[in-house]
């Protein structure tokens, strides 16, 4: 594996990410205890209904796996397909010799002082490898729920594709209905083996007071295809999210898919960055973000650093109420013969569309919902029925909100 140069890394991180300065000593870390369940279906109805939001599914249907954290406990973690595991990573690390080889191999424990408290307070986190050659028929979920008020919940996860397999991924981070105010830490580094491929689907469904810091890196092999989405639809009071992906082998391709809706009081700085430097990679990175009264900094940047690459970049925002939205989409070509692109553009509904789905006979609100979903259908390739079914639902119940 190449030099990931993590001084530049951290330098530049430093300079992109904005965001209010967290008093760390405001959020406890204290370990919350829950018991462990063998079955879901035990849970309240409540946290069910929080969970599915965020596309956990409790009764596990047409999962492959799954892992669930409330709090800083681990109270659900299993396997249903041979060639795949799915293990809290604090037991990795005691269990496992090779999990060393990837723990901290991405991100330097020293970025930020957000990199520092998941290492130094690590609640837990997840470990979920496909092994060489296995292709996992359903998704894999995991759930990392807050149901203590002030918490600062630190995870660490760990996510390979072995040489040749196939690996879908649900994560949903969720609050209890009764939490206002955390934070939340997580740490991801992500492995995709050559001729491997990954899909992983990030929903948050945070509180309003919510203050969320993900920190994420991730290598691509020969061949391997890696397909990143994140959706956040619902208030969150501050996220900072810059995921970085190094496109080391000849022909690797990444896709970065986002879907942001900023709800009044909401600050999201989000973005992501894919380094291509290797023969015939290519690369996607493709934002949708709706304010609804909150303020949205929506960033791509694509290097490509050998000639023959091919990458593009597109950000649209939409204004609906007040709120602004800041697009920050940067190309980087080092060489000769880069092929990269850009499209960016930010407005606001055009009254004509409205009019003509009021001509048709939608009402006003409806013709507007109309337009929204519309926006916010991004068609992700590559995506399992499954997966793309949770993003709709999403999609679906934040058209409801806003309307």
């Amino acid at each position: 594996m190449r030099d990931l140069d993590e001084k530049a890394l951290r330098a530049k991180d430093k300079k992109a990410l904005l965001g209010p300065d967290i008093d760390l000593d405001a959020y406890h870390s204290e370990p919350v205890s829950h018991e462990y369940v063998r079955d879901l279906g035990i849970l309240s109805q409540a946290d069910k209904d929080r969970m599915i939001l965020a596309g956990v599914d409790a009764d596990e249907k047409e999962r492959s796996g799954t892992y669930v954290q409330k709090d800083s406990a681990v109270i659900h973690a299993r396997s249903g397909q041979d060639g795949l595991e799915v293990i809290p990573i604090k037991d990795a690390l005691q269990q496992y010799d090779w999990v060393k080889d990837y723990y901290w191999k991405l991100i330097a424990v020293d970025t930020d002082k957000y990199t520092a408290r998941a290492k130094l307070a690590l609640h837990n986190g997840y470990v979920i490898r496909a092994s060489a050659g296995s292709k996992v028929v359903y998704p894999v979920q995991a759930c990392l729920y807050l149901e203590k008020e002030g918490l600062s919940q630190n995870v660490h996860n760990i996510i390979i594709a072995e040489e040749g397999s196939e690996l879908h991924i649900i994560t949903g981070c969720a609050t209890a209905a009764h939490v206002q105010r955390g934070l939340h830490v997580g740490i991801s580094e992500f492995y995709v083996k050559k001729n491997a491929k990954l899909s992983f689907t990030m929903i948050h469904h945070f509180a309003e007071e919510m203050m969320v810091r993900p920190r994420s890196v991730g290598v691509v092999e020969e061949g391997g295809l890696f397909l990143n989405n994140y959706v956040c639809m619902k208030p969150v009071k501050s996220l900072q999210t810059y995921p970085t992906t190094y496109l080391d082998g000849k022909g690797a391709v990444a896709r970065f898919h986002s879907l942001l809706v900023g709800s009044p009081g909401s600050e999201m700085d989000v973005g992501g960055r894919i380094v291509l430097r290797a023969p015939e990679t290519r690369a996607e990175i493709i934002s949708r973000a709706i304010t609804n009264g909150g303020n949205i900094i929506a960033r791509g940047d694509l290097v490509g650093e050998v000639p023959g690459v091919k990458a593009h970049l597109e950000c649209r925002g939409l204004i609906l109420n007040k709120g602004s939205i800041h697009a920050i989409p940067e190309l980087e070509g080092k060489v000769d013969g880069v092929e990269m692109s850009h499209e960016a553009a930010v407005g606001k509904i055009a009254q004509d569309e409205i009019l003509y789905l009021m001509s048709r006979g939608l009402s006003e609100d409806e013709a507007t919902a109309t337009i929204v979903r519309g926006f916010l259908s991004v068609d992700i390739p590559g995506l399992p029925a499954q997966l793309k079914a949770q993003i709709d639902r999403a999609v679906e119940q934040s058209d409801q909100d806003m309307m």
